[in-house]
């Protein structure tokens, strides 16, 4: 069995890591994967999380928001509607993101979009996370 597997994640305006890897670990709607070389083959939906994954020994983390991922043997493909690098992620723009989704949040006006809302403190907490990777 091989020790790496090809790693592609593809947002739709880039291809952002063409990587061999050892390991990696990425958000599925049901909780996150852990993937190594020979999984079984599966195809799943993204949530909004942290991919972490593992190359020529070092530790590799990416910002995801939605997307699919399918699992070959020896090859994962992520399709990301968006991804990122820690030093790609403008904290000031996420921190902003962050306090308007939870100022929405604490709104009683109903017109407020809630499930929306908890998306963007999600997405926006999660950049915050990674940027600190830098």
């Amino acid at each position: 069995m091989a020790d790496t597997f090809q790693l592609e994640i593809v947002t739709p305006s880039r291809l952002l890591v063409k990587d061999a890897a050892e390991e990696a670990q990425i958000p599925g709607l049901s909780g996150y994967l852990g993937i190594l070389p020979g999984h079984a083959p599966l195809i799943t939906e993204l949530a909004v999380g942290v991919i972490t994954y593992k190359a020529s020994g070092a530790t590799h983390t990416l910002s995801v928001a939605w997307g699919f991922a399918e699992v070959l043997q020896d090859k994962v493909t992520i399709l990301a509607e968006t991804a990122e690098r820690p030093q790609e992620i403008d904290v000031e723009r996420a921190q902003k993101a962050k306090d308007r989704a939870e100022q929405r949040l604490k709104s009683s006006d109903p017109q407020v979009d809630f499930t929306r809302a908890e998306g963007a403190l999600q997405r926006a907490e999660t950049r915050l996370n990674v940027a600190k990777e830098k």
